[in-house]
């Protein structure tokens, strides 16, 4: 990404965390980016918010080129004006996103990009806030975004995704596409199945907190870091592949899905959750806890630029 070849201009609609992490990302990869948020306060601590992920990237990415610009805009016209790819972070809200999309809609460039950061809400229920709603695309980053590739895309115009996604890559981004709309997008589906399960176990009394974060990190967890799923079935069925596995294992499958559970987050649950999570920290507060996730998260990305791609 460079301004000097008149196509990398991004807006950064929201100063908070997800915004600010946006905003180092692109400006380390050459962007000319302008941030706005409707809280001068919030806006004018944009700087100081992108310092550490700005760091981050430079360890991680100590090769992306020259970096960008950093412009705060009072006004929204000044932010979204000339801009490829508006990243709106405003909160989980219908009605404040509408109406943040009913001023930014005029202001765009007739082949720019609205992209949404949302985590809960769907393209269609954000949709409706738009005169002409192909202009929109969902972009679901995972938290931290200047660290975690990870791009869930929906929308309805190929030509704008495709866009989107270029802009995404030239960043280090992993786009991905959803092939319809769907709450929760790809990950967050796996993920919360995934916790609904080891919600349960705690429950039911099979483990406690500690041990079931044990043995995600140490077994599948490892694995699906660097193959995902689907991959990993195919390789546990030897040299018949998936379709060795799904003869041979497939049944007892079956019998791990139907033996699932399904938990109710009662008080005593959450108590046992709350409880059990305090024992893992230590007596680390979530600043420490941060930090060493965003280490090990480093630490893995450069690990993984030397592995093969399976």
């Amino acid at each position: 990404m460079n301004e000097r070849d008149g196509a990398t201009r991004i807006a950064i609609l929201g100063a908070g965390l997800i915004g600010a992490a946006w905003a180092a990302l692109f400006q380390h990869h050459g962007a000319d980016v302008r941030v706005w948020d409707p809280v001068a306060e919030a806006l004018g601590e944009t700087p100081a918010r992108m310092a550490s992920p700005l760091a981050q990237l430079a360890e991680v990415a100590p090769d992306a080129g020259p970096r960008g610009t950093l412009t705060l805009c009072g006004n929204l016209s000044e932010a979204v004006s000339g801009a490829i790819l508006i990243q709106e972070n405003a909160p989980e809200n219908i009605p404040l996103k509408h109406a943040l999309f009913a001023q930014v809609e005029p202001l765009m460039g007739p082949d720019a990009v609205l992209a949404s950061s949302t985590s809960a809400l769907t393209w269609s229920e954000l949709a409706p806030g738009l005169q002409d709603p192909a202009r929109l695309i969902t972009a679901h980053p995972f938290n931290p975004p200047h660290l975690v590739p990870l791009v869930e895309i929906y929308g309805t115009d190929p030509a704008r995704i495709a866009r989107a996604e270029a802009i995404y890559r030239a960043a280090g981004r992993m786009p991905v596409r959803l092939k319809k709309d769907a709450t929760g997008h790809i990950a967050n589906r796996l993920a919360s199945a995934l916790w609904r399960e080891a919600v349960f176990m705690v429950q039911d009394g099979i483990a406690d907190v500690e041990a079931v974060d044990a043995a995600l990190v140490n077994g599948p967890g490892l694995r699906w870091s660097v193959l995902g799923a689907h991959m990993a079935y195919h390789l546990g069925g030897g040299t018949g592949g998936m379709a060795g596995y799904l003869a041979h294992l497939g049944p007892s499958q079956e019998r791990r899905w139907a033996a699932l559970g399904n938990p109710a987050l009662t008080p005593d649950v959450q108590a046992a959750l709350v409880e059990g999570v305090a024992r893992e920290a230590a007596g680390r507060d979530i600043a420490t806890l941060e930090a060493a996730r965003d280490k090990a998260l480093i630490a893995a990305l450069i690990a993984r630029r030397k592995a093969p791609h399976v």
